[in-house]
């Protein structure tokens, strides 16, 4: 079985006309970054890969996670995370009840509190379960949406654009942290990024993207 996440002969179409086509495949705990302008379609790709694809866009080719054929697989069974700039927390939810949407179903409150404990203490946050995510910095909610993702049991990741809205200094902490965690998990890794800096920090291969048409 081919462990890791490969792109064969995707094509993104819109109106007809193909706006990307893009064949790679990523390795466990490797990061490939894709480039490239606005409206080149790389969002769009990372929905034709999470099964969200918005009914304007179409797309051929296939999708393979860990030797599984997810192309045409419902979302919610792909088990593929995916990050974005906003941290989509829930507001009215406690950190820890944010990380429990996450949680696999199973296992009794103890167990799933626990989990909780851990996921916080893994990035820094040890005792942070009942806190009022509105009382996070932007740095501890990015930390926070990280570790929901991965209590989901993913077995490929997306980023798309995660570090954008971060301060400098605070962009490359969070960054290294998700690369870091990533790595832990051997889980192929997928971002989207305008930003060189993160393509170099991933230390993968990029994908520079033009338009088809």
């Amino acid at each position: 079985m081919d462990k890791g996440l490969t792109l064969r002969d995707v094509t993104i179409i819109k109106n007809g006309a193909p706006l990307l086509s893009l064949s790679r495949h990523i390795d466990p705990g490797e990061v490939l970054s894709i480039m490239g302008p606005s409206g080149v379609g790389k969002s769009t790709l990372l929905a034709f890969i999470t099964g969200t694809l918005a009914p304007d866009f179409s797309a051929t080719g296939t999708v393979m996670l860990d030797g599984m054929d997810i192309t045409h697989a419902p979302a919610h069974q792909r088990r593929v995370g995916i990050l974005f700039q906003d941290d989509l927390l829930f507001p009215h939810l406690s950190v820890g009840a944010n990380l429990a949407f996450g949680l696999r179903a199973g296992g009794t409150k103890r167990d799933r509190r626990s989990r909780i404990d851990e996921a916080l203490a893994e990035v820094g946050l040890d005792g942070f379960a009942d806190r009022d995510p509105a009382t996070l910095s932007g740095g501890q909610k990015a930390r926070v949406a990280l570790m929901r993702m991965l209590l989901s049991e993913p077995c490929g990741l997306l980023l798309d654009e995660p570090f954008s809205r971060l301060d400098t200094a605070l962009r490359a902490q969070v960054r290294a942290l998700v690369f870091a965690r990533a790595k832990a998990r051997a889980l192929p890794v997928l971002m989207v990024t305008h930003d060189a800096e993160d393509a170099d920090a991933a230390g993968g291969d990029i994908v520079t993207l033009s338009p088809l048409h």
